[in-house]
């Protein structure tokens, strides 16, 4: 089983996945569309993706504001996700995405990738965080509970 990762933007969705153990995530690639409304497509190739890893979830970054409200851009990213459910007919978690683009800014900066390449691979990084981020959830509640990983 794996888990697709999704980092939704305006105009560019990132996409992660994680590993058969559900225990790392791997930043895949970054979807990008002409316009904001240009879905289609999109969630075409996520349905591809999900297919060619046989993801059996999917993990939405969801942006809350920092006093955990949620604006515009969270309530366009809750629309998608319905509409990634429908077309997919995958489990869909929405997860808090709070500074995710920040930590992955900052990841790319300590490796020294430099400021003009970051713009391409900081949505894909940023969807491995959100991923991430899910799977160490999941695994601290696992070890809560008392069963193996």
């Amino acid at each position: 089983m794996r888990i697709l990762g999704l980092d939704f933007g305006s105009k560019t969705v990132g996409v992660a996945v994680s590993d058969e153990l559900l225990l790392t995530a791997q930043p895949l690639e970054t979807i990008v569309r002409k316009s904001e409304n240009k879905l289609r497509q999109t969630c075409s190739r996520i349905e591809e993706l999900a297919q060619e890893y046989g993801a059996e979830t999917i993990v939405l970054g969801l942006p809350k504001n920092m006093n955990d409200s949620e604006g515009v851009r969270a309530e366009k990213t809750r629309e998608f996700g319905e509409m990634l459910k429908r077309r997919t007919g995958l489990p869909l978690i929405f997860w808090d995405e709070r500074l995710t683009t920040v930590a992955a800014e900052q990841v790319l900066m300590e490796q020294g990738v430099r400021r003009e390449d970051r713009k391409a691979v900081i949505d894909k990084i940023a969807a491995a965080l959100i991923l991430q981020g899910y799977l160490d959830w999941q695994g601290m509640k696992a070890e809560r509970m008392g069963r193996p990983e």
